[in-house]
């Protein structure tokens, strides 16, 4: 495969995650809560995927049951907590704002990675911090005047998203060495769903899946914006070193931010726009930073 269609590949999986925001919104609609979108999300596409992986790839579904602590750590903290902390913040300030708090994870996953592995925290990546936390500051609105529409509560739930996302790097670090990176999706997606049905309640809303338009929505986050976009990135990192693909897929950054301004009105201004130009030159920061080192990533 040359390197044109790699980086398609690519960037067509960041594209269809970027993609996210817009049907979580469309099922907002409808009276979903966003832990019950999570539920969805991870459900449906964990069944489409082991079905898809018992039919035409078997291989991939054998694991040792030992490793199953931490594939619950990877389901419900790195993908369920964080899908959850994700979609809070969509609904309650915008999806611009949303994405861009995720984008703090390598900046997290650079400080853990330092205390919980002594990995050199290096000039590169104290800059990335920083201007991860500038921009956040601007994003939000508390730069530079200090005054802010957005809560408290919703910038510690964006706050928190960027940690959940980042620790799937930390925790998937102890299986990815022994599984292929879709067997370990797949088994945190049925782990994560496996806590998240009971924890959302979500037989509650039956009326709504008798809406034919709500499944064309669950279809498409599960499909287009998890099935799809994964496994186009990850072909296209099979042939592209996993610095080039990371700074590649912050396509999925603008992609949610357009969506904002001309689907739902995010209005933004000149000073946040400063904001998602420093919080993406600290990802580039973050990701050279790391060399050639592979980095894992579930949205």
């Amino acid at each position: 495969m040359n390197n044109f269609i790699a980086y398609l590949l690519i960037v067509l999986g960041a594209s269809f995650w970027g993609l996210t925001g817009l049907f979580v919104k469309y099922l907002y609609t409808f009276g979903f809560s966003p832990m019950e979108v999570v539920t969805v999300r991870l459900t449906v596409s964990s069944v489409i995927l082991f079905v898809v992986l018992y039919l035409f790839a078997p291989s991939y579904l054998r694991i040792n049951f030992k490793h199953l602590p931490y594939f619950f750590g990877l389901g419900v903290v790195s993908i369920a907590f964080f899908n959850w902390a994700y979609f809070e913040v969509i609904e309650r300030a915008s999806l611009s704002i949303a994405v861009i708090m995720v984008y703090t994870s390598p900046v997290f996953a650079a400080l853990i990675a330092r205390f919980l592995f002594k990995e050199m925290l290096t000039p590169q990546k104290i800059i990335a911090v920083l201007l991860t936390i500038i921009g956040c500051g601007f994003v939000v609105g508390l730069l530079p005047n200090g005054v802010t529409s957005v809560s408290i509560m919703t910038i510690l739930l964006g706050v928190l998203s960027g940690l959940f996302c980042s620790l799937y790097s930390i925790i998937g670090k102890h299986v990815s060495h022994i599984y292929h990176p879709i067997t370990i999706t797949v088994y945190s997606m049925i782990c994560g769903s496996i806590f998240m049905v009971p924890a959302s309640k979500i037989w509650m809303q039956t009326d709504l899946f008798l809406n034919w338009e709500v499944w064309g929505y669950i279809l498409g986050i599960s499909t287009v914006s998890t099935i799809f976009a994964y496994i186009l990135y990850t072909l296209g990192l099979t042939y592209v070193e996993s610095s080039k693909a990371s700074i590649l897929a912050t396509v999925e950054l603008l992609v949610s931010v357009m969506l904002g301004i001309l689907l739902f009105n995010d209005l933004i201004n000149g000073w946040q726009w400063v904001g998602i130009i420093l919080v993406l030159t600290a990802l580039v920061l973050a990701v050279l930073s790391t060399g050639k080192r592979k980095l894992v990533v579930e949205k």
